[in-house]
Parts: C-alpha cells; sequence; structure tokens
C-alpha cells in the first residue's frame, strides 16, 4: 500500500530552504531592530506604564511561530505579490523617519509594515491573511507618543479615581478624594498612570483580543459583544486594583502600598481581567444556548 504524503527527507528539505531563504532577512531585521530594542528596554519599556511592551513582543513572535505552518500552507502553489514592495518601501520610510529624527512610534511600529510587506512579497496575501493577527497584535507594543497618552489618561484616571471613591466610602472606609489623589485614612494615594493610564487599558485590551484568538469561537455574536465589553472590563479591572491598593496602603501602611504589595496590585488588575473576561464569556455562552433552543413542541390535548 503507498502512503501518500511528505517523507521526512522532504520536509527537512522543505526546512532547511524555508530557512536559508529568510536567513538572510531575519540577518537584516536584527541589524535594524536590535537599537531599537536597546532604546525600548532602556527607555520606554522600563516605565512602570510600558512593562507590558516586551510580553506584547514575545507573544507576537509566538503567534508568528504558532501561525508560520497555516502560513506555508495558505501560500502553497502561489506566487509572491510585487505590491508587497509597497509595504516594505513604507517600513524602510518610516523606521527612517523615526530613527533619524526620534520619533519612537513610527520607528518601532515600522516593523510591522516591513514584516507585512516581505510576507506578501515572498509568499503572497493568502499568507499575510495567516499571520494578519499576529502583526496586528505588536500594535500594542508600540509606545504612544506622551501628548496622546497625557490627553486621554487624565478622563481615565478621574473616573478610576471617582468609582474607587465612592465604591471605598459605600462600604465605610473613611476616604475621600481631590481630583486623582485619594485621601484613606491618613494616607494620600495618587492616582498615576501606570494604575489607570491609558497604556494599561491598551495592555488590557490586548489581553482580551489575544484571549478571543486563542479561543477561536466560531460564533459571531460572543465574538463581537466580548470585543465591545474588553473596555468595560479593563474600566472594572482598574477600578479594582486601585481599591486593592487602598486597602493594602491603609491596613498596612504606606511602605506595603508603595513596595511590594504595590507589584502584587499589579497582578491584582490582571488575574480580575481575566476572571471578567472568561465569566462574561460562560455568560454568553449560555445565552446563546438559550438563543439556539428550539421552542417547545406544542402541547397536544385530548377532549373529553
Amino acid at each position: 500500500m503507498n502512503t501518500i504524503g511528505r517523507s521526512p527527507g522532504a520536509a527537512s528539505g522543505t526546512l532547511a530552504r524555508q530557512l536559508l531563504e529568510w536567513a538572510p532577512i531575519l540577518l537584516g531585521l536584527c541589524v535594524l531592530y536590535v537599537p531599537t530594542l536597546v532604546g525600548l528596554f532602556t527607555g520606554p519599556w522600563a516605565q512602570d506604564d510600558q512593562y507590558h511592551g516586551p510580553i506584547v513582543l514575545g507573544i507576537s513572535l509566538w503567534l508568528l511561530h504558532r501561525n508560520w505552518q497555516a502560513m506555508e500552507a495558505a501560500a502553497e502553489g502561489r506566487k509572491g505579490n510585487p505590491f508587497g514592495w509597497v509595504l516594505v518601501v513604507f517600513g524602510l520610510f518610516l523606521y527612517a523617519i523615526g530613527r533619524s529624527q526620534g520619533i519612537g512610534v513610527f520607528e518601532s511600529g515600522s516593523v510591522i509594515w516591513l514584516l507585512a510587506g516581505l510576507i506578501v512579497l515572498l509568499r503572497g496575501w493568502a499568507a499575510l491573511k495567516a499571520q494578519w493577527f499576529a502583526l496586528f497584535f505588536m500594535l500594542f507594543m508600540v509606545p504612544l507618543p506622551p501628548q496622546v497618552v497625557d490627553v486621554v489618561t487624565m478622563p481615565m484616571k478621574m473616573a478610576v479615581s471617582y468609582a474607587a471613591e465612592n465604591i471605598l466610602y459605600a462600604v465605610g472606609y473613611p476616604i475621600g478624594r481631590n481630583g486623582v489623589v485619594l485621601q484613606i485614612g491618613q494616607y494620600m494615594l495618587l492616582v498615576a498612570d501606570a494604575c489607570a493610564g491609558l497604556q494599561t487599558l491598551l495592555t488590557l485590551e490586548a489581553l482580551g483580543l489575544l484571549y478571543l484568538n486563542l479561543v477561536r469561537r466560531d460564533s459571531l455574536f460572543r465574538n463581537v459583544t466580548l470585543a465591545v465589553l474588553i473596555v468595560p472590563i479593563s474600566f472594572t479591572a482598574n477600578v479594582i486594583r486601585v481599591i486593592a491598593l487602598s486597602l493594602i496602603t491603609y491596613h498596612f501602611g504606606n511602605e506595603a502600598g508603595q513596595g511590594f504589595l504595590h507589584g502584587f496590585a499589579g497582578m491584582v488588575l490582571f488575574l480580575s481581567a481575566l476572571v471578567l473576561i472568561i465569566a462574561f464569556d460562560s455568560f454568553l455562552q449560555f445565552v446563546e444556548g438559550l438563543r439556539r433552543r428550539p421552542p417547545p413542541p406544542p402541547s397536544s390535548g385530548v377532549l373529553a
């Protein structure tokens, strides 16, 4: 009996050809972006409100690797598209402007356009479709301009501090608020960007979208509804974090709140967001089950 399929030798030969094809490209990307990564690790990613950057980068690379075979399968028998040169040139233009002028959003964001262009150029549009989420996810690692962050962050911090104040006051804690400064007992806490800023919201948004991509629900209703709910879920998780940090400071002192337990409050943020996402997903599954349940058959009665 003949077995149809690739032999181990053919598979290893295919892998070797792929390595030879992509090795010069990977080397070129390393030459371009290793200095960029050094600047990110010593600059924006070293700040409390940008610590998610390396995590997003690692997950993006894992997603690219995870989808690699699907990309190769989608590109099998197809040729690359020369339109990829447009994306490559645009990515290199962004990199040159960002690197020379110190515009971080251009320099780090250019890698997304460059990778997309290379995939289209070498494998075609079908291959890009297989890798679209990994490239889209990279957007969350790009540090935003401080001017944008400052404008959007202040209303968010005001809303989070207002909600935390009212919840703690409702359960009997001596708390007051002046803008984004909370005073609980004899302690004063500033709701900082790392606690309720735009970058934190984007990080939780990335967490929700990654969850949607990994679970791969077939229901459009659940996917769209959960994607919309990620924003209020992120806000709620921020409120939970500020409440946790306020309670830690009130019961254990300012040093505990600003020291090791401050990092624990960050874990509370992500764990609470993940629990809320899973809970809402389960609730949507229940609602969808009710919608799909067939109506009961009409009752038939016998007249005496």
